[in-house]
């Protein structure tokens, strides 16, 4: 199974149906009268947590990874490689909509800044957007840390150079010994 990197138009889309979203939502709100402005602090906090403990796990599928197989201590579950995987994948489009959500409500909410709610939600937008840019920037990394490299399969360099040694000599050509 091969999964690629997530190409950096998938952020933009998130972030843009973040943005979208979120002006429908400002929208709706100021007819209404009905808040939806903000995060409350915890929120980000939650949200950095979990971007450390994805970035961590990322971190030991990378250290495993790179790791010479003859002095690997311990065995790493390629389910548990491929679920850190997915996690990075998640946290980082997710994290690109978040930001596009947060971002669109603090730029809404910017012009009534001296009212003393609207001056809370943009700190509060302003600090849930920056968490939400820190995991974004987080599951890039992490996704780029659980890229394995190719094993004995037909992708690994050492294969390809032998079998292109196999069909020198085929030809009749002389092939250098590893």
């Amino acid at each position: 199974m091969t999964m690629r990197r997530t190409p950096w138009w998938q952020y933009m889309i998130a972030a843009l149906a973040g943005c979208l979203l979120g002006v429908g939502v400002a929208k709706l709100s100021d007819s209404l009268q009905f808040d939806m402005l903000g995060a409350p602090v915890a929120v980000s906090v939650v949200m950095l947590v979990m971007g450390l403990v994805v970035l961590a796990l990322a971190i030991q599928v990378h250290t495993y990874a790179r790791t010479d197989p003859k002095k690997r201590t311990r065995r790493l579950d390629p389910e548990r490689a491929v679920n850190t995987l997915i996690l990075s994948k998640a946290l980082g489009l997710a994290a690109a909509f978040l930001l596009g959500w947060y971002g669109v409500q603090l730029v809404v909410a910017l012009p009534h800044g001296e009212a003393p709610y609207y001056a809370s939600a943009i700190r509060e937008c302003a600090i849930a957007a920056a968490v939400s840019l820190i995991d974004m920037i987080i599951g890039i990394i992490s996704e780029w840390f659980c890229q394995l490299p190719p094993d004995e399969g037909p992708e690994n360099p050492k294969i390809k150079e032998h079998q292109r040694q196999q069909r020198q000599l085929a030809r009749g050509g002389v092939a250098k010994r590893s």
